[in-house]
């Protein structure tokens, strides 16, 4: 039994679990929340902040020891997004990309000797690898892909495009996996596979970092990649698969922002529940009013459906069965709550919560993306569809 699945049983989590949990939490509290306006203010990477993450090893927490990881499960490192999620979510995708995004491929899909070069970087937190899949023209649409890889006496010579792509130019990137097209298959398709290219490879390149509405302390660029030759061995899994391969990672990387979200969502709980104790109106604290302790009480509901779907998503995963419709249907839920929830603490905070110095008004600014990142609320809408038969 996982953990996730004890606790949807027993509605406990096991000892282990809940200590990791206080101790991201501390973490949170002690060391990102005091620098987190900074950083958000000036749209700078948090080197310190994921120094202390990697520390605690926080970036291994799936991975086995043998590749310098934790040995614990996809289910932990969920439990440390969600704490994060609650006081900055700029540091939560830097973690989520990392392991998820950044290092999983490697582990789910490498070689051998893929796994031994480049897993104890990743797993460290001294080195972070990003994931090239989003193009202009294609991100969902694979056959929209117009990055190609062309084998040249046992290399492969990229070019193309990304954009989007987090983690991707920090001074301690070291890697991106792209996807392709590598080929045209038999079906007259394009054949996409995933090419490990690092960062120190001529002709790659991370363009100026997006100015963006939210998510500002999180490194984001479009990446351009022009003859860009790498090992014919940097090919990631089979070739052909990369597209594939990069849904199974997109259907477990929706768990985890999943949990990123309700930690968004819990946030703008627990802020609207402090301030509705200490801000007064009228001789009397606002949370005193029928109206403030309803919004309150809605916020703390989606809250816990949306944490429900995420442990539910992650105890079918670890468990090895199918879980694709129920990863969807977390991330639905659970980014929906949050940006419900951002909106009415936003509301609640009054003026101070058009402030940006407030977390209320980070969340605001941030949750929208949760809705749009890793497949939008459409995409996962069309995904239950299908998994429903309709």
């Amino acid at each position: 039994m996982t953990a996730a699945s004890e606790y949807l049983s027993t509605g406990s989590l096991p000892d282990e679990y809940q200590q990791l949990a206080k101790t991201v939490r501390d973490f949170a509290r002690n060391v990102v929340a005091p620098v987190s306006a900074e950083h958000d203010a000036n749209h700078t990477f948090p080197y310190e902040v994921v120094d202390g993450m990697a520390d605690m090893g926080l970036f291994g927490l799936p991975f086995p020891e043998e590749y310098g990881g934790m040995g614990g499960d996809y289910f932990a490192l969920c439990l440390a997004l969600e704490e994060l999620g609650k006081v900055d979510q700029s540091v939560a995708i830097t973690l989520e990309a990392g392991v998820s995004l950044g290092a999983m491929p490697v582990f789910r899909f490498g070689n051998e000797d893929q796994k031994q070069e480049w897993l104890p970087q990743l797993t460290s937190g001294k080195s972070l690898a990003a994931f090239g899949l989003t193009e202009p023209g294609a991100g969902s649409d694979a056959s929209g892909t117009r990055t190609t890889a062309k084998l040249d006496n046992g290399e492969w010579v990229v070019n193309g495009s990304k954009q989007f792509i987090t983690n991707s130019g920090t001074d301690i990137t070291k890697l991106v996996t792209v996807t392709a097209v590598t080929g045209i298959g038999e079906n007259g398709k394009k054949e996409i596979s995933t090419i490990l290219v690092p960062t120190s490879t001529p002709g790659f390149t991370a363009e100026p970092a997006y100015n963006k509405v939210g998510w500002n302390a999180s490194d984001t660029h479009p990446l351009t990649f022009q003859d860009v030759r790498v090992p014919e061995a940097n090919l990631l899994g089979e070739r052909g698969r990369g597209y594939a391969n990069f849904l199974r990672i997109l259907d477990e990387g929706r768990i985890a922002i999943a949990a990123l979200s309700v930690g968004a969502a819990q946030g703008c709980v627990d802020e609207s529940v402090r301030y509705a104790k200490e801000r007064e109106a009228f001789g009397r604290p606002i949370g005193a009013n029928q109206a403030i302790e309803f919004k309150i009480a809605r916020m703390e509901a989606r809250a816990h459906v949306a944490r429900t779907a995420y442990y539910d998503a992650a105890a079918l995963m670890l468990s090895g069965k199918p879980f694709k419709k129920q990863a969807s249907i977390a991330k639905l839920i659970a980014s929906e709550a949050a940006m419900d929830n951002a909106r009415d603490a936003t509301q609640i905070f009054g003026g101070y919560g058009f402030m940006n110095e407030y977390s209320v008004a980070r969340h605001y600014r941030d949750s929208k993306i949760l809705e749009i990142g890793e497949g939008t609320t459409e995409v996962q809408l069309m995904l239950i569809a299908r998994e429903l038969g309709v």
